[in-house]
């Protein structure tokens, strides 16, 4: 990778994702430490203690997040597993809440350090629900195999598009590795994983028949449980790499 993929832009050549995950976590991980900005509570998941990663191996132009995700060089500070266990559930205690994330870049990032929090969390009562975009996922069965052994764990799936062209038009990466987050699917599933999906199905985005298209995949894969179909929210991060992508959405 000789230049470091900030924002989508029309000049912006496709990229290997998983190359780009080797280049972020350089920037984002020292030993197991992770880069994190905040650490608060939100009111999705009925409420839940969350961290916010740096750090991202896909460039979606309906992502949300702060722009650590393209100067992740720029944002955060290196926090070890232990510090961010101790932050996720003192919010938690605060609060009187039940679960705990993180969230904000790609959690699936720096799996050593996500490992060692997993190790911490297994022995508390909390549940903790990881969001991914699946490309690690995907890339390594042996990642879903160590995640399978803990139980206080429920893992939230995005999925980006339903077709390689359009993976490669929305994320910036490669079309080729279109097929990961769909191999991952298939590894949390060999591995009884806890797991929900959820889809950028907004139909400003996503036309009609690539949403059948996508469908028709994950009925193929035997997926028939929830999908979460989500809308892409007006954020001021969104508007402005929409522009960036020179895409002209109505939103």
């Amino acid at each position: 990778m000789n230049e470091y993929p900030r924002f989508l832009t029309p000049t912006l050549l496709p990229y290997d994702p998983l190359e780009l995950v080797s280049t972020t976590e350089k920037i984002v991980s020292k030993d197991s430490q992770r880069k994190y900005t905040n650490f608060y509570c939100t009111g999705v998941y009925g409420g839940i203690s969350t961290g916010y990663t740096v750090g991202c191996c896909l460039r979606c132009i309906f992502c949300w997040v702060d722009f650590s995700r393209e100067f992740p060089e720029d944002y955060g500070e290196f926090y070890s597993p232990e510090e961010v266990f101790k932050r996720l559930t003192e919010n938690a205690q605060t609060n009187k809440l039940s679960k705990l994330r993180i969230s904000g870049g790609e959690p699936t990032l720096c799996k050593n350090h996500l490992l060692k929090l997993l190790k911490l969390i297994e022995e508390t009562d909390y549940l903790f629900v990881l969001e991914t975009n699946g490309i690690l996922l995907g890339a390594n069965l042996g990642y879903a195999e160590a995640l399978g052994q803990y139980s206080h764990f429920h893992l939230r799936l995005s999925l980006k598009a339903g077709t390689p062209e359009s993976f490669q038009k929305r994320t910036g990466a490669k079309g080729e590795f279109f097929e990961l987050p769909f191999q991952a699917i298939k590894n949390l599933m060999k591995n009884n994983i806890d797991f929900h999906l959820a889809v950028m199905s907004d139909p400003r985005l996503m036309p009609q028949e690539e949403r059948k298209v996508l469908l028709q995949k994950l009925k193929q894969l035997g997926y028939d449980d929830y999908l979460e179909e989500e809308i892409c929210d007006p954020y001021e991060t969104t508007i402005t790499r929409l522009k960036k992508a020179a895409e002209h959405y109505e939103l």
